[in-house]
């Protein structure tokens, strides 16, 4: 793994952890979320920093599962970040209800 890799999948646990630890959004908070919010605010944020054009700053895209206050967009690579660290809270959101399936809990 190249050096500017791990430092970008270092800034993505760093978001993560800024997400649980500053904005409250713990496993608890996440599993509320199981008809794919996290996934689609992901994409959301993936998808403004896929332009330029600047059309994030007021308008999220239809895709935003929430209110439109809780939409805030930063610089195209700071929303791939946050993009990449809710994709990775509905991969734990997965791990975690999967594990309590297999295990009865």
């Amino acid at each position: 793994m190249s050096e500017k890799t791990y430092a970008v999948l270092v800034e993505i646990t760093h978001e993560r952890l800024r997400q649980i630890e500053q904005e409250g959004f713990s496993a608890d908070h996440d599993a509320e979320h199981d008809c794919g919010e996290l996934a689609a605010a992901g994409a959301a944020y993936a998808l403004a920093g896929s332009f330029s054009s600047g059309w994030q700053a007021s308008h999220p895209p239809l895709v935003w599962p929430w209110k439109v206050e809780w939409w805030k967009p930063k610089d195209r690579r700071r929303d791939l970040i946050r993009a990449a660290a809710l994709l990775v809270a509905e991969i734990e959101r997965l791990d975690r209800t999967a594990a309590s399936t297999s295990t009865g809990a």
